[in-house]
Formats: C-alpha cells, sequence, structure tokens
C-alpha cells in the first residue's frame, strides 16, 4: 500500500468492490454500500480538499456517525454552544480557543449501512455522496500528520520522579491531588487503516465514545473516553459525571464484589465535591446524584457517580454551556485545586498536552449535546502514533502504581492497533 494511504484507504480487494458497484450507481446502491467503504470515501474527500471530518459511536449505541465540515470554526472558550449549529467540538486541555467542525455534510449507519434519509439535510447530504463518488469512485489516500511535532517519551525514571515531586507538593498543602501524565510513542505497520481501527474500538469499548476526528493544519487523532463531561438531552435534561479510581477488569468478577482502596475512594470523592462546588457556584442545588459505582470501561475499571439536572425545572436552558465553562478543566485531569494543579503541571510535566485531556463530541446533532474527555486517545502520524495517558495522584500515592496505572491505559488503543497487525 502505498505510503499515503495509511490512515483509511481501503485495501485493494476493497478497492475492486468499490469500482464494480460503481457501473449501476443509484442512492439505493450507495445506501448498500458498507459502512467502511463509505467511511473511508468520506474522510479521504475532506483531506483531500482540506476540509475536516469527524466520525463517533456512543455509548452503549449502536448508531455511527460521520460529518464533514467545508471550513473548520475556531469559537472562544465562551461562547455558547446552545447557539451552534449541529455540529462536532474538538478543544485542547487549556481551552484558550475551541475548534467546531459544523455538519456540512453528515451521515449515520446502522448494522454496517446508511442509516435511510428521514430530514431534509440528510437528503441533501445523500446528494452530494452520491455526485461524489460518481466523479471519483473508490478509496481517496488520507493523508499523514508531518512528524516534526513529536514529544520527548518520559521514561519511567523520570515519571516516577514527577509523581514523587507530586506527593510531596500535596504533602505541602500545594494541592489536594495532581494528575501528570505521558506519551508512549508506537510504530504503526503499513497497512495500518483507520477505519478499521476506528470500528474495532467500537466492537472492544461499547461503552465509550469512540471517535476520530481529522482537521487540516490541526491533525488526526483516534479515541475511546469513558468519561462524560457535559451531556444536554433533548435541551432539557443536563447529566455529567465523576470518574476516577482505576482498577483492572477481571470479568470473573462481580462488579459488586469489586473492592476498592481508601486511595481510590477519595480520588473519586474530589472529583464529586468538584462538581458539587460547581452547582454551588451558579447556586444549583436541584440536582440529582446517584453513586458512586464500579463501571467497566473496556480492559478497566472506574468508580463513578452520575448527576442529572431537569433544565426546566430549573429554569437553566445554558446548563451546558455554563457547567462546561467550570468543569474543565476537572480534577480528574488535571487536580485541585485547579489553578495550583495547572501550575505545578505546566512547570513539570514537560510537553503540551494539545488535545488530550482536552473534551470533543457532537454538539445539537439530533437534538443532543454529548461532551466526553479526551481521555484513552492516540494522535496519528506517519507511521507512527503518539498515546496519552494520566494518573490521578493523592497523599496516598505510591510512585510505582501510578506508572501501573498509566501502563494499563495505554492498553486502550494499543490492543485495537495490535489486532490490526
Amino acid at each position: 500500500m502505498h505510503q499515503q494511504d495509511y490512515l483509511g484507504g481501503i485495501r485493494q480487494k476493497e478497492l475492486g468492490k468499490s469500482i464494480s458497484f460503481m457501473d449501476s450507481f443509484t442512492s439505493v446502491s450507495v445506501q448498500q454500500t458498507s459502512e467502511s467503504e463509505l467511511l473511508s470515501f468520506i474522510v479521504g474527500h475532506a483531506q483531500e480538499n482540506d476540509s475536516s471530518a469527524a466520525l463517533w459511536r456512543l455509548p452503549n449505541n449502536s448508531a455511527v456517525h460521520a460529518i464533514l465540515a467545508n471550513q473548520y470554526q475556531r469559537i472562544p472558550s465562551a461562547s455558547a454552544i446552545e447557539e451552534l449549529p449541529p455540529g462536532f467540538i474538538f478543544a485542547p486541555f487549556e481551552q484558550q480557543t475551541r475548534f467546531f467542525l459544523p455538519a456540512d455534510y453528515s451521515f449515520s449507519f446502522e448494522n454496517n449501512n446508511l442509516s435511510p434519509t428521514e430530514k431534509p439535510e440528510e437528503a441533501s447530504s445523500l446528494n452530494w455522496l452520491i455526485e461524489k463518488m460518481k466523479a471519483k469512485p473508490g478509496p481517496l489516500p488520507i493523508r499523514h500528520s508531518p512528524s516534526q511535532k513529536f514529544t520527548i517519551e518520559k521514561d519511567k525514571a523520570a515519571f516516577l520522579e514527577l509523581v514523587q515531586r507530586g506527593i510531596a507538593e500535596i504533602e505541602n498543602g500545594t494541592f489536594e491531588k495532581i494528575v501528570p501524565s505521558r506519551t508512549q510513542h508506537v510504530a504503526l505497520t503499513e497497512g495500518f487503516n483507520v477505519v478499521d481501527t476506528f470500528q474495532r474500538l467500537c466492537k472492544l469499548y461499547p461503552n465509550a465514545l469512540v471517535s476520530f476526528v481529522s482537521i487540516p493544519g490541526i491533525g488526526h487523532w483516534l479515541g475511546a473516553s469513558p468519561e462524560v463531561l457535559v451531556s444536554v438531552e433533548d435541551k432539557t435534561v443536563f447529566k455529567t459525571v465523576a470518574l476516577a479510581g482505576t482498577k483492572p477488569y477481571d470479568e470473573r468478577t462481580p462488579l459488586k464484589n469489586v473492592a476498592w482502596t481508601q486511595k481510590e475512594i477519595e480520588e473519586q470523592a474530589l472529583v464529586e465535591r468538584y462538581i458539587i462546588s460547581c452547582f454551588k457556584k451558579i447556586r444549583l442545588r436541584e440536582y440529582e446524584e446517584h453513586g458512586p459505582k464500579t463501571v467497566v470501561a473496556g480492559n478497566l475499571m472506574h468508580l463513578r457517580s452520575d448527576f442529572t439536572v431537569d433544565m426546566q425545572a430549573t429554569n437553566f436552558p445554558q446548563l451546558g454551556s455554563v457547567m462546561l465553562q467550570l468543569l474543565h478543566p476537572t480534577s480528574a485531569v488535571c487536580g485541585m485545586p485547579l489553578n495550583a494543579a495547572m501550575d505545578f503541571l505546566k512547570k513539570h510535566e514537560g510537553y503540551d498536552r494539545e488535545f488530550y485531556s482536552g473534551y470533543l463530541g457532537p454538539v445539537n446533532f439530533h437534538n443532543n449535546t454529548n461532551l466526553f474527555v479526551n481521555l484513552r486517545c492516540m494522535q496519528l502520524f506517519h507511521q507512527q502514533a503518539i498515546l496519552y495517558a494520566g494518573a490521578g495522584v493523592t497523599i496516598d500515592s505510591i510512585p510505582e502504581q501510578e506508572w501501573e496505572e498509566t501502563e494499563m491505559k495505554f492498553q486502550t488503543m494499543l490492543m485495537a492497533i495490535q489486532q490490526s497487525k
């Protein structure tokens, strides 16, 4: 395979199928073409035309969605998400500016096939796809990102020292919790296919937001995140979660029998208190809290508490935007208190997180907004990828165990990559 095709070109056996079905091309034939072929075409077209694309699958949901944006937009961190058209947000860890991909063309898939059109905008997108594939049948190459931004990979000794420094600052009263992170570089095989890997992640992690985002000049990011940041259903129900504590998942052990240490319980409680403190800042008392409970996220388990607010009963139509501003970055990805933790990470972590531990997700899409913290993710480069993982450090932390936690988190993406070899 040509090097440029490493991200998502359809393999040669698929190429033949793509050309053969073009002989009698109709809207029906497009809807019967496989999800893999159509996703590859959509993403390839976006990159060939310097457009942006996003693919995603929500947790516990079988539908896969894709949008193509002719031009991405930079939107201020304070702008209201309720006023945006349907699209996809991609925000960095330090969210001075967010990237918004308007859904100029949108597609949904069920059971490996393109879903029937029900709305005028869906029909318009289908007509666009038909015309584009008539003009250029078959796969389009997906370009790689340049590799000059590679971070320096922190070795084990350096990470253990960073964790120990964080514990010392906690003991000195600088902060209660800190979340140092590190990267791991992985070589990609020549046949690596991003659409195949995206679909593999969907099967491996049904409880996660699985996503692929491609923005010209910004990069390509693939991930499977378990952590909801802000969810707004039908513009009436607000949801967020406190997710912390990490253990390897063993399917032989019932979840009700999982024992958590005091360190893990306290770590999760800190995230809970952070969310409640955000509610207090806006004098919101009418919320429901459920948990904590043990939940499975791929090869890992976490402690999770769910918070829900009736936006109509509280007369708070912009609660999603307000809480997004207050919550990000949460104590689960940065630390607590926020300013002291952020100062420590900027000084000692040693690299730019970019979009790792930022947030992403569809906005006002099918009347819902679902934003997730960008965890269990990797940035794709030419024949290489950067994986990201962090660990919640409290006064009871043991540095060696925090290193092991990051190793476990890397496995989320490594499992998908290794199966592609």
